[in-house]
């Protein structure tokens, strides 16, 4: 990967880490929506892993590596952030589901249904899972109301590493681990299917013998049922 002068050779770092750009591409799927071309995500990621090449100081003390994976990540979620194709109505929506989910746990001592939930927004089920579709575009920005940067993990020599980990990651892991046992069945096997098995929605669909915008739907719930969890801890 280095050259005979010693620097990191462009081509072979390309080379090396298309596979990691691609697999982190992919790796948001089940939070874009239909607009968003994955290569346009797969050039940003390129994008970032050469800013991140030009910018490499081997004099830092951090490795390659790691510096890359957060380039390529940050571009990514560039990429997304300029298109900015959520609306304002949906953003509060989604909070307006996770404030209400929040409070029927709380009164309910357990995870409420998707009924229950409907019910409490006024709600009919199907318009409900509806919102929990509209919203589920826009959960790849709501990784950063729930993990703050300093909260990040270090990608290290892992190039397993993808966005998706920031949940999962920082001091609020043991919260969410929390939580996400907590989960009702269904959604804590597609929480762990997508993020530990690293399936794709109709794979996770094939599995649970549902169609794939239903695993979106529960992904999306199970998502708002963890931030209720986690923005409840810092009030």
């Amino acid at each position: 990967m280095y050259t005979a002068q010693g620097k990191l050779n462009r081509e072979s770092v390309v080379r090396q880490y298309y596979p990691t750009v691609r697999r982190q591409a992919l790796s948001l799927q089940v939070r874009l929506p239909a607009g968003v071309d994955i290569d346009d995500l797969i050039q940003a990621g390129l994008e970032g892993l050469l800013d991140a090449l030009g910018r490499f100081d081997p004099q830092a003390g951090v490795a390659f590596s790691t510096f890359a994976h957060q380039r390529i990540r940050g571009a990514m979620i560039d990429e997304l952030r300029s298109r900015d194709w959520l609306p304002r109505s949906v953003r509060r929506t989604a909070r307006e589901v996770e404030a209400a989910v929040h409070k029927l746990q709380q009164q309910l001592g357990r995870p409420p249904e998707e009924r229950e939930i409907a019910g409490a927004l006024s709600m009919e089920l199907e318009d409900y899972r509806k919102v929990l579709l509209d919203t589920n575009n826009g959960l790849v920005l709501s990784y950063d109301d729930v993990v703050t940067e300093q909260d990040e993990p270090h990608a290290g020599d892992d190039e397993q590493w993808s966005p998706a980990d920031a949940l999962f990651s920082g001091e609020r892991k043991a919260l969410v681990a929390k939580a996400i046992g907590a989960l009702p069945e269904k959604e804590k096997l597609v929480m762990a299917l997508y993020y530990q098995e690293e399936l794709n929605l109709k794979e996770i669909g094939a599995v649970l013998d549902v169609s794939e915008s239903r695993v979106s739907q529960l992904h999306s719930q199970a998502i708002k049922r963890i931030r209720a969890v986690v923005l409840a801890d810092d009030l």
